[in-house]
């Protein structure tokens, strides 16, 4: 239940961080660094949700594949989108190097949760 508990909380934060770029963010940063930040918050959710999957998964297919994914999904949203996030409100272009290491962990996310489930 772990994974569900962290899903939720990254959903709410994905939803906070949203409001926080449509309203306080739109007049300070460019459109471009806008649309990175929307980036980050979009596939913060969808990764939220795999978490929300992933605690249900635990339950059905206990194992490390399952576990492994929920892992995997949770380092690839703090480096892909915690990397857009502090790229677009810092404008540190170096800090966009680390947001493949984040999208890698999310495929590896999804590998582990296919397997969790083929091998049942």
């Amino acid at each position: 239940m772990k994974f569900f508990a962290i899903g939720c909380l990254s959903a709410f934060l994905a939803v906070a961080l949203g409001a926080f770029g449509a309203h306080a963010l739109k007049n300070s940063l460019s459109p471009e660094m806008l649309a990175t930040f929307e980036v980050g918050v979009r596939y913060q959710m969808y990764h939220a949700l795999a978490l929300l999957a992933v605690g249900w998964a635990c339950t059905q297919w206990p194992g490390k594949a399952a576990t492994a994914s929920g892992w995997l999904f949770v380092a690839g949203t703090l480096l892909f989108s915690g990397s857009l996030y502090a790229l677009s409100l810092s404008g540190e272009r170096w800090l966009g190097a680390i947001t493949p290491l984040g999208g890698v962990a999310f495929l590896a996310g999804w590998l582990c949760l296919a397997w969790a489930a083929l091998k049942r």
